[in-house]
């Protein structure tokens, strides 16, 4: 175990973290450069190569020769740098002994590098400094600025910053070097009773579902009888062995081992992200600490555009939850949509990478709604509740009071940008804490805003505000009481309840005319006259209509008596008040989105 080192990266978004990866890859000769087709070997999601972002973590194990002739294994867990994958981050750290913690040279200390940071910290980390692309041009004037943050940040020395370009190869042999001479080796007992910590799972459609871990103490052997401390459930080890660019058989798996094992699980739930597992014949005296379900903070309704597909949806959820812990679900009716599931997501960001995995990974064919919070409503008898779904509201009769949640926004912007920054913290109601100065030309600024107010496009607008350079972080804090109202959008009087959310009093004219005005772009013409409205109650606050597709019933009268022509016209009328009785309108998934795209 003296030989073992456990290391994670962490990183504010596009920093170069898979970057690193790939060359420390290449430098243990994990990788041929053959193998590498292409950059960030590790991210083998097509949606992380398209996007460029990582997001799942991603273990792997190298063999590194030192300059003392000593031969180390280094097992890497690479993490997702954007703020919705933060519960991905804490998982494997806690899987670790030291992390990675990149800047970027041309940007310095951003809003994500600190979070991260901080959760590395808390996890009792070893912190080693990594000041990337200092090739750069633009990299020069800023070297000794940035190093100064990096120092203000974590108390370190200027010598324990390691220069390095990851794109060109620089300054690799330094990194290596230092996760084996400062990151500790793990320490476990192989002959106590086992403990490890599952840190990742996924589905695998010949083998079922393989399980990632990293084991504390204790050995695993193949045959073993496990037990899952959070379900109770047991199982036997059919397989392990450590992780190399694919899964390699052990048979073993010691104290300090960052392996997976295959345990033949005929019940998808029964793994949980963050559980400990331990022999069912000697269990171990208490769990590993820091499993905790994690607290969504966006809901959205996803249904299948055909009701035959609803229980190939259901599993289809329960495969990617395996993969990604983070999310919830539970089946929920529309009166518009049929059946389908309330999906509860860590951010908008995340919400989309979950439905193109559902359309990519397990060819679903999805509807979903608009995405909303979680609300807390005080009825007038004094009872509390939680509402996902806007169609959960009580008549406003029975309301005392809806809380919704609010958030800390961390902001780290330069200073050129501060206006425009507060402008629009200020028309989303937020509410400014405190400014410090990171250096002469960048700030770090703390906001308390409504979640409501953040997770649509909140992220969009401050990159184009600040010209790309604001970086964002937050954090929950508390639910407050607002003048809250339930915004309704009717068709030819029948409301859609898929298409309901929850606004604030002083925005919901606004934005019903606005809705409105976006519906009537999207729905196709039908036969009849379609009357779309918004509604707060009762009342009516905005309408348009959508003018029926005429078919020319006059094309044969090719003259004659104008009463023929009246005949035949009146004939299509009350054919077209017979349809719009009983005629559906048929709503497109962008309709649902629409909320989505009104500009301010």
């Amino acid at each position: 175990m003296n030989n073992f080192r456990n290391f994670s990266i962490i990183a504010h978004i596009d920093h170069g973290k898979s970057t690193l990866a790939d060359r420390l890859l290449e430098r243990t000769g994990r990788v041929t450069e053959r193998e590498m087709v292409m950059n960030q070997i590790l991210d083998d999601n097509p949606l992380e190569q398209e996007r460029g972002i990582t997001i799942k973590l991603h273990a792997i194990q190298m063999n590194y020769i030192a300059k003392d002739k000593s031969e180390y294994i280094l097992n890497l867990i690479d993490t997702p740098g954007h703020v919705d994958f933060t519960y991905e981050v804490s998982r494997s750290l806690a899987a670790c002994e030291g992390a990675l913690l990149i800047v970027d040279a041309t940007q310095g200390v951003e809003a994500q590098t600190i979070s991260n940071l901080y959760l590395a910290i808390e996890a009792g980390l070893e912190i080693i400094p990594i000041l990337n692309k200092i090739d750069l041009p633009s990299a020069e004037t800023k070297i000794e600025d940035v190093k100064h943050q990096i120092i203000d940040l974590i108390g370190c020395k200027e010598e324990d910053i390691l220069m390095v370009s990851a794109k060109q190869g620089l300054g690799i042999d330094e990194v290596l070097e230092a996760i084996v001479k400062r990151i500790p080796c793990p320490k476990g007992d192989p002959d106590a009773p086992l403990r490890a910590l599952i840190f990742d799972s996924i589905f695998d459609s010949y083998r079922g579902v393989i399980v990632n871990i990293r084991v504390f103490d204790g050995t695993l052997k193949e045959k073993d009888k496990i037990l899952f401390m959070a379900t109770g459930m047991s199982y036997e080890a059919e397989e392990c062995g450590v992780l190399y660019m694919k899964r390699s058989r052990t048979g073993v798996l010691k104290a300090g081992d960052v392996g997976y094992f295959i345990p033949n699980i005929k019940t998808l739930q029964d793994t949980k992200v963050g559980d400990t597992i331990t022999l069912l014949h000697k269990p171990c005296e208490k769990a590993i600490e820091g499993f905790k379900i994690v607290k969504p903070m966006v809901y959205s309704g996803i249904y299948p555009a055909s009701a035959d597909d609803f229980e190939s949806l259901r599993e289809a959820l329960a495969k990617l939850l395996l993969n990604d812990s983070s999310i919830t679900y539970e089946p929920e009716t529309s009166s518009a949509l049929g059946f389908g599931f309330r999906c509860g997501f860590l951010g908008l960001l995340h919400m989309e990478i979950v439905q193109e995995r559902l359309e990519r990974e397990f060819d679903q064919n999805i509807v979903t709604t608009v995405p909303n919070v979680r609300y807390n409503v005080v009825k007038t008898n004094g009872e509390e509740y939680f509402i996902e779904n806007p169609a959960q509201l009580p008549p406003t009769t029975n309301i005392s009071e809806i809380q919704e949640p609010y958030i800390r926004a961390q902001i780290i912007t330069p200073t050129e940008y501060i206006g425009n920054v507060m402008k629009l913290c200020m028309d989303r109601r937020g509410i400014m804490k405190n400014t410090t100065y990171l250096s002469a030309d960048r700030v770090d600024l703390h906001f308390e805003l409504p979640l409501a107010e953040v997770i649509f496009d909140f992220y969009d607008k401050l990159k184009s505000t600040s010209r790309g350079y604001a970086s964002l972080d937050y954090e929950y804090l508390d639910f407050r009481p607002e003048d809250l109202v339930r915004l309704d959008i009717l068709f030819n009087g029948e409301q859609v309840d898929a298409l309901s959310t929850i606004v604030h009093r002083s925005k919901s004219f606004y934005l019903g005319q606005k809705l409105c005005s976006k519906l009537k772009e999207l729905i196709p013409r039908q036969m009849f006259e379609v009357a779309i409205q918004s509604a707060i109650g009762s009342r009516i606050i905005s309408r348009t209509n959508i003018q029926a597709m005429r078919k020319n019933v006059l094309a044969k009268c090719y003259g004659g008596d104008i009463s023929r022509k009246r005949k035949l016209l009146e004939k299509q009328k009350e054919g077209k008040k017979r349809m719009k009785q009983v005629g559906r309108v048929e709503i497109p998934q962008e309709a649902f989105l629409a909320v989505l795209s009104i500009d301010d």
